[in-house]
């Protein structure tokens, strides 16, 4: 397997990196490490433990057997090619939410296509994708962002789970892609503003839309406001969704709405939905007509997908 930037990998891990990833506490690792000889950490000339990619793997299975009940006594007697059959039995046969997301970690850790797979593919034989998305996936990302931030992952091991996220989102809205939908229903665009390019959210809110049976148009990062009005030669009425996760800046969101109202919004019968945490620079009392903001996928859902509100 090709990783691309390996040598930017991080391979060796600090006691905090571990107690971040685990969710254990560095002094309970402590005692693991003395009682059961659990990891083996090198030490540095100034006599800190460093821990390696292998500790780290060991780690995680381990802590899916011992949130899943295993005595630590128990695990550690585990012969070392016995603890992960183990955790992958587990994983498959479990619908902890948790238990899932480590999976998940450990894919990531390992950059193991299969075992991410192999836990997807069996979480979906018991929920559909908006459970497995909603419920593991934006869990799993909300605490890889904060692994990243303080440097327990690097950025190749954020990179290849988000990416595999990615895929399964357009895996399952090319299926939705093929469903023919109502002539009568208002048409969603998707997009992000100019030089914003987080889109796993708006990945997201496309097949979602798709999914409760409505048409969209995709049109992806970093798009600039004017070339939105080209749309209006083939239609008069969307409903435009974004989600702001970093731009426009605080200073120039208020700018940036005012501008799409005054070229998309104006004496049109559209409106722009917005999601994102963006959202809390945005001055409500300021905000045009025609723009609506929400916390939540759940309150978006409710208000225009319920007993088809918008037929």
């Amino acid at each position: 397997m090709v990783i691309e930037h390996m040598e930017r990998v991080k391979s060796t891990f600090s006691i905090k990196n571990l107690e971040n990833l685990s969710g254990i506490k560095a002094h309970t690792l402590r005692i693991w490490e003395k009682r059961y000889n659990l990891l083996e950490p090198e030490r540095t000339d100034t006599n800190i433990r460093r821990y390696s990619l292998d500790s780290l793997r060991k780690l995680l299975n381990v802590t899916l057997l011992y949130n899943h009940g295993f005595k630590i006594s128990k695990i550690a007697s585990l012969d070392g090619s016995e603890i992960p059959k183990l955790v992958r039995s587990i994983a498959l046969k479990t619908n902890s939410e948790q238990v899932s997301i480590n999976a998940f970690k450990l894919a990531m850790i390992n950059f193991d296509y299969e075992l991410f797979d192999t836990n997807y593919e069996e979480i979906l034989q018991h929920h559909n994708f908006e459970y497995l998305f909603m419920n593991i996936f934006m869990p799993l990302m909300k605490e890889l962002g904060i692994l990243w931030q303080t440097g327990a992952i690097s950025p190749s091991h954020e990179h290849f789970i988000t990416n595999l996220v990615k895929q399964k989102i357009h895996l399952q809205t090319e299926y939705l892609q093929k469903n023919k939908f109502e002539p009568n229903h208002p048409i969603f665009v998707l997009f992000l503003p100019e030089n914003e390019i987080h889109e796993l959210g708006i990945l997201y809110l496309n097949y979602l839309i798709l999914s409760k049976g409505h048409r969209t148009i995709f049109l992806g990062q970093s798009l600039q406001t004017s070339s939105l009005q080209t749309l209006y030669s083939y239609e008069t009425k969307y409903y435009f969704v974004s989600y702001i996760t970093v731009e426009p800046s605080k200073d120039e969101i208020m700018p940036y709405l005012q501008n799409f109202y005054n070229k998309i919004l104006d004496k049109q019968d559209s409106k722009l939905i917005l999601f994102g945490p963006q959202q809390i620079a945005i001055d409500k009392e300021a905000l045009p007509e025609k723009i609506e903001m929400f916390r939540s996928v759940e309150s978006f859902v409710f208000k225009y997908f319920s007993e088809d509100v918008l037929v």
